[in-house]
């Protein structure tokens, strides 16, 4: 007996995509986005990155190897939902603990399988990123658009993301302190520090310069996160006050915040760049490697001078700014994710660049 459709998708411009549902069957606005992962998507489901956003997986088969308890990248998942073109219910994989659906469903995520993903990618390549209604397949066009033109956008998706007080991630035999300002921490990230000797003290989005020197760490690092870099004013304003006073790396967002906060502006890209294939370009050696990004936006290039800040890495795809660096005050950052997660970690060793510019202070002090 064929398949009836049971759930459907509408985009703000009308658009309708049907398909049938898994994980929560809830009705949720969010911001249509697309990722051209191949493997990965329990990461991505549990990447804060995607706060209020719904990921159209372009690669065509999704859910085959189930969820790993191991391979979360934050405790309470905030995707905004799920779009894929086929759906697996029955993974193979000796680390399976529980199917995709099971977990969306644990989170209230709501997904959508059988849906023309290639079509809807392309259109969201074409004329950006736009909002969309996960809904039944019985909901009416006009009852949707109206809900979404009601709906307001939010902004406030760090303040939910970060975590509310202080707390610690330790190393045996601990060389370094670092204090990591969370706007939407992926738990790789404090891995592959807990891996290189630093202990962590995790703090929220909008602790104080003076609350984390009272901390007296060895450096600070500054996580990726979700929605627009202008609306966490209070990052840029701890960066500016700390810049020169000890190492900072930021990664994703918290690459887009330094930024700002040396006098530089930030700009929304048309589709973003997500996924764990983009080329990039290392400008001190030539190296090229293969990143994995998730982000909407990027710094202008015009806004750099004068600022004091270089560019080091560039994406070759579209010559967009993929990292920066001012040596004067060890400041580094990464608008890709050095560790991976999913995706390749050709650039791991940014994460060993912060370790030396802590050394060195060390030495210097």
């Amino acid at each position: 007996m064929a398949r009836v459709f049971d759930r459907k998708l509408i985009l703000e411009d009308g658009s309708e995509y049907l398909g049938y549902g898994f994980g929560s069957r809830r009705s949720g606005i969010c911001e249509i986005v697309f990722d051209t992962s191949m493997a990965g998507y329990q990461e991505i489901v549990s990447d804060p990155s995607y706060t209020d956003q719904a990921v159209v997986m372009t690669y065509p088969l999704i859910g085959g190897y189930g969820i790993a308890d191991e391979d979360f990248e934050t405790r309470f998942p905030t995707i905004g939902g799920l779009i894929v073109g086929e759906y697996n219910d029955h993974p193979s994989n000796f680390r399976c603990t529980k199917t995709l659906s099971e977990i969306l469903e644990d989170y209230n995520i709501p997904g959508i399988e059988g849906v023309d993903t290639r079509r809807l990618t392309r259109h969201l390549r074409e004329n950006g990123s736009c909002r969309g209604l996960f809904t039944s397949v019985r909901m009416p066009v006009e009852e949707a658009l109206e809900l979404i033109r009601s709906t307001p956008v939010p902004t406030d998706a760090v303040t939910r993301v970060s975590c509310r007080k202080p707390w610690r991630s330790r190393t045996a035999n601990p060389r370094h302190h670092v204090v990591v300002l969370d706007c939407g921490l992926k738990l790789s990230m404090l891995r592959a520090l807990n891996e290189r000797g630093c202990n962590l003290t995790v703090v929220p989005y909008n602790t104080t310069a003076e609350q984390v020197l009272a901390l007296k760490p060895d450096g600070l690092f500054i996580t990726s996160g979700p929605g627009d870099p202008a609306n966490v004013h209070t990052v840029e304003e701890l960066v500016h006050d700390l810049r020169g006073k000890l190492p900072i790396f930021g990664v994703g967002l918290g690459h887009l915040l330094i930024a700002r906060a040396y006098g530089a502006s930030t700009s929304r890209m048309t589709a973003g760049h997500r996924g764990g294939n983009h080329p990039v370009r290392e400008l001190a050696t030539g190296k090229i490697g293969i990143t994995a990004q998730s982000h909407d936006y990027t710094v202008d290039e015009a806004s750099i001078a004068g600022t004091g800040l270089e560019v080091s890495y560039r994406d070759l795809l579209d010559n967009t700014i993929d990292g920066l660096c001012c040596k004067e005050d060890r400041v580094l950052t990464a608008q890709f994710h050095p560790e991976g997660a999913p995706g390749p970690q050709d650039f791991i060793h940014l994460f060993d660049e912060f370790i030396s510019l802590m050394k060195e202070d060390s030495h210097n002090a």
